[in-house]
Parts: C-alpha cells; structure tokens; sequence
C-alpha cells in the first residue's frame, strides 16, 4: 500500500518546523540536534498514517490533520529515545543507525525527549485550526503521553504474574499512542465519530501491532529490522514469543487483527484502513 501521500507531508513538516526551532535558537543547540537527529530519522510513520487517515474517513482532509500527525510523530519519537536510555531498555540501535544517547550523550537525549513532548503540544496549540479542536486534540495526547509514561514505569517491573504484566504493559505503552492518533484523526474531521468503535480498533490494533514486533524480534534478521534482533531475551524482556512461543503468538496477533478489522468495518469510508490492517499484520519490520 503506498502511502506516500501522507508520509510525505508529514516528513516535510516536520523539517519545516525543526528548522524554525533552530533559527529562534540562541542556546541549547546541543539538544535540537538530538531532537532532528531522531525525529527524521524516518521509520514508518504509522501513527501519523492512521491520525490522517481517520482525518480523510470521517470527511476532513490531510492538511486540517497535519500538525496534529507531526505532534503524534514527535511524541512517538520521545517514547523511543527515553526507551533506549541505559537506565530504561538500553538499547543501542535504533533504525538501522545508533540511538540518540550514543551519538548525543545520554543527557542531551534526556532532554531532546523531554522537548519532543513538550513541541508536540506547541504544534498542535500553534496550528491554523479552532480552539475547540486543539483543546480536544491536547486532551487525548495528554492522556495518551501519561498511559505511555505508565507503561514504560511498567516495563521496569519485575513480576511473577507476566501474563497479566504484558496486557497491561501492552495497552498502555504500545496501544495508547495508536489510539490517540486515531481519535486525533477523527476530531480533526470536525465530524461526530464512534468513540468507542474508534477506541476498540486501536486497542486490537495495537496489540496486533506489538506481538507481531515481539516475533520479529526473534524470527528477523538485523539489516530488516534495523535494530538487534533478541534485543528481548538479551535484556530478559517478557514477550508474547516468550510467554507463548511464535507460532501461538502468531495465532493471536491474527485474531487482534480479525477484530481491528471488524470494528473498522463499521466505519466510514474504510476500504484503506482495512487494507492498512491486513498488511500491518504481514511487515516484516
């Protein structure tokens, strides 16, 4: 599926918008560095996708959903540099390329994720849309960025009840984002949605979406990926492959998918996002 025409806006924008920050800059220059350095990285953009896709769905259109998508992409890319901190899950690849701390230090990292959340909000409060919107937009990526503050705090558990541990850690670190990024898609439409439809395809989604990174951790090879692959059992990560072994692990990522499929069915306009869901179901990386 080509999906270039939202990638793209996406990619400039983002650009856009650091290149502004740099010139406003007179200090700090350290961290902005680290901040681009990681936020156009590039990657799949699936969040920001999804954000303008469900935009398009309920009758809004790319440009209305743009900022907002880069807000999510920038919360997106501050969960991954803190996940890659030595104190967190110490993680030295991230995109084919070194994670921000080896190339910026793990202090001027700390910060460029603390100032990636921080721009996200900036962005979407300094966009060309009403207040009513961005105050509904702030609210769920509000919520959505405290869930994946939670989960992360989570993931440094040790716990004798994993199964329990990896649906919860699941849900907030991993299908929060995903969810926010769908509900942003459709308050950006100015339209009426089904919020609860809207929360139950991410949610399926998202746990699709996480197990199948759990098997790729253990089945793909390095180069595709493009971070180490058994990074899990290195670090002694509990895993869906781990708990249940890739063939059943497998099983379930098809029946989330099944289910994302079946409540984004009942949306408007859905051919796109059902095509999106089968084929986030079979990537390999």
């Amino acid at each position: 599926m080509d999906l270039d025409k939202y990638i793209i806006p996406v990619d400039d924008r983002l650009a856009q918008i650091m290149s502004d920050r740099f010139e406003e800059a007179s200090d700090g220059i350290g961290c902005l560095r680290a901040m681009e350095y990681s936020l156009l990285a590039g990657g799949k953009h699936i969040r920001p996708v999804l954000l303008m896709m469900m935009c398009e769905m309920h009758g809004g259109t790319i440009d209305v959903a743009l900022d907002a998508a880069c807000a999510v992409e920038m919360m997106h890319a501050f969960s991954l540099i803190h996940d890659d901190l030595p104190c967190m899950d110490d993680d030295a690849m991230r995109r084919g390329r070194p994670s921000c701390h080896i190339v910026y230090g793990e202090a001027d990292a700390l910060l460029a994720g603390d100032g990636l959340e921080n721009m996200a909000h900036g962005v979407i409060a300094e966009s060309d849309i009403s207040a009513e919107i961005k105050v509904e937009l702030i609210k769920s990526l509000g919520r959505a960025t405290h869930e994946m503050i939670c989960g992360q705090s989570i993931d440094l558990l040790d716990t004798d009840d994993k199964y329990t541990f990896i649906d919860d850690l699941y849900r907030y670190k991993t299908c929060a984002l995903i969810r926010a990024s769908c509900e942003m898609g459709c308050i950006c439409s100015g339209n009426k949605f089904d919020e609860d439809n809207i929360r139950d395809y991410a949610y399926h989604l998202g746990m699709a979406f996480q197990i199948i990174d759990d098997i790729l951790d253990v089945t793909a090879d390095e180069k595709t990926l493009g971070k180490p692959v058994h990074s899990d059992a290195d670090h002694g990560k509990i895993t869906y492959a781990s708990l249940y072994g890739v063939e059943r692990a497998e099983k379930m990522a098809e029946l989330h998918t099944s289910q994302a499929l079946e409540a984004a069915e009942r949306m408007p306009n859905n051919a796109d996002i059902c095509r999106l869901t089968k084929e986030l179901l079979s990537r390999d990386h």
